[in-house]
């Protein structure tokens, strides 16, 4: 199987903030998905042969000058389509329907009452359930042959379908946890409405990748930069269930990274997968490097910087190597994930939110030819596919950690004393949250060392001026927006009272209780 081969359903997005989400649910129903700008000519999407096509929300009023439209002949293709919000508007307007600004706003939770029966979307879903709603316009007639489905106090065609042409539409957002039966309605269109197998499984994802990366790679040699993260551990692992000895996995220890991390990248990633690995001890240059910076932006630039010089460096003995022996190193695995790309305008129309070290940071002469065998996953479907693999779920289930490492979790300059205070108390916080059940229940925890701050204390019945300790635990999707995560209070104390006790110079503990936006999730 190829990806050409894979049915797809396209996520047209419209600048909904839930684009990705749809995206994510579709796949969580077992069928593969793709996200494709709005501005994307309805004859290209047909290119594509979608089994069917959702259009998502969007910001715009359907009347306002200049918002997003769609060609009417995509209704007439034949594809079955399911309208969301916006779309489900500009699926009304097209047809014939009515959309009127109502003065009827609907946010947030709202009870939606099922009127149509029998009702494909709402089949075996409660008369009256709680959706969320995002909407001022409001639709007052629905277009012809189309029946309605559903209403709510202030909408009376809150959806609509019809059978016969596979068109449907509802105006909350199904995708959205507060929508009670939302993933219901999504897979009652998947399935029933446009006829669809949940086939797509991390089973068929590894056989699909393995295909592709052996006709890609054909008899050459591949090499890739593991950080000791799940994205490219589980690349590297998919790589190497493909190709083999092909692949050389070079790991350069920074210095920077947590206690034991590195321990189980050469150790237990090795014994797991059989990868040929390469690990540079670079520490004492990172460290050099950043003596006497304490400017966060400066520090990511400096490792940035001296981690790229690294990797080139062990990239050439390894082509010069290769090159003794006849061989041509002529790939670089990446581990680039699907928000990565989306987020990064890659190919969706979309705004470049965010730019990223995978996509658009490269230099324009590389000269190897990219191997991404992840660029079309979630994080959650990646941890899937290295369970997969037979990762051992130390690795599968890491938490977040920036590329950087603890440099940035240090407020203030990088020295060795800093780092072993700093690596001590994230064990703490680690064993702690592992020992609760709690370590699959938040998104990560970064813990981070006030270094420049130093803060009265008693200890020993002695004053003290100690370090604070911040414990930064959020709960997220996907880390564009996040929370704090309400932790029960004696495990905070347990970590508290385990850090002043065991960690030296540190005589205070703090929790960040903020959300994303307006903070970040790191500090610096």
């Amino acid at each position: 199987m190829t990806a050409s081969d894979t049915d797809v359903v396209l996520v047209v997005d419209f600048g909904a903030q839930y684009a990705q989400l749809i995206a994510r649910r579709v796949r969580e129903a077992r069928v593969y998905s793709e996200i494709v700008p709005s501005t994307m000519p309805v004859a290209e999407m047909l290119a594509r042969k979608p089994r069917a096509i959702i259009l998502s929300g969007g910001p715009s009023s359907v009347y306002a000058e200049g918002a997003p439209g769609i060609d009417p002949a995509l209704f007439a293709a034949g594809v079955p389509v399911l309208g969301l919000c916006y779309g489900f508007q500009l699926m009304a307007t097209a047809l014939g329907g009515t959309v009127e600004h109502t003065g009827a706003r609907e946010y947030g939770r709202t009870v939606l009452s099922v009127v149509g029966k029998p009702s494909t979307l709402f089949d075996g879903t409660p008369a009256e359930q709680q959706v969320w709603m995002s909407h001022g316009d409001a639709c007052s007639a629905a277009p012809e042959g189309f029946t309605v489905t559903a209403a709510t106090d202030t909408v009376p065609v809150a959806a609509f379908e019809n059978d016969e042409r596979r068109l449907y539409g509802v105006q909350h957002h199904p995708e959205v946890l507060h929508s009670t039966y939302g993933q219901q309605v999504l897979e009652h269109f998947l399935y029933r409405g446009a006829g669809l197998t949940p086939s797509w499984t991390t089973g068929s994802i590894v056989e699909e990748q393995v295909t592709a990366i052996r006709a890609q790679v054909g008899k050459k040699r591949a090499i890739c930069a593991l950080s000791g993260g799940v994205d490219s551990a589980v690349a590297a692992a998919l790589v190497n269930r493909a190709i083999g000895e092909q692949l050389t996995c070079v790991y350069v220890d920074h210095g920077l990274m947590r206690k034991g991390e590195t321990e189980q990248v050469e150790k237990d990633f090795v014994a797991s997968t059989g990868v040929k690995l390469v690990v540079v001890d670079a520490a004492e240059r990172f460290l050099a490097a950043l003596a006497g910076v304490s400017d966060p932006e400066q520090k990511r630039k400096i490792i940035g910087r001296e981690f790229i010089r690294v990797f080139e460096q062990a990239q050439a003995e390894l082509v010069a190597e290769a090159g003794a022996v006849g061989e041509d190193v002529a790939f670089l695995v990446q581990g680039t994930l699907y928000p990565d790309v989306v987020e990064s305008g890659g190919g969706t129309g979309t705004a470049n939110i965010k730019s990223h070290h995978n996509v658009g940071g490269l230099p324009e002469d590389l000269e190897f030819e990219l191997v991404e065998p992840l660029r079309k996953l979630f994080k959650d479907e990646v941890r899937m596919v290295g369970r997969e693999l037979g990762l051992p779920e130390e690795i599968v289930h890491r938490q977040p950690f920036p590329g950087p490492g603890l440099a940035i979790r240090i407020v203030g300059e990088i020295t060795r004393d800093r780092l072993e205070i700093l690596r001590d108390a994230d064990a703490i916080v680690r064993e702690e949250l592992t020992a609760a059940g709690l370590d699959r229940d938040i998104w990560q925890c970064p813990v981070v060392l006030l270094a420049d701050v130093r803060s009265v204390g008693v200890q020993g019945d002695g004053r003290t001026y100690g370090h604070p300790i911040v414990l930064r635990p959020v709960s997220s999707e996907d880390a564009m927006t996040a929370d704090w995560s309400r932790l029960p209070y004696d495990l905070l104390a347990r970590i508290s009272n385990r850090i002043t006790n065991e960690v030296r110079d540190v005589n205070r503990v703090t929790l960040d209780i903020t959300s994303k936006p307006p903070g970040t999730i790191e500090w610096e």
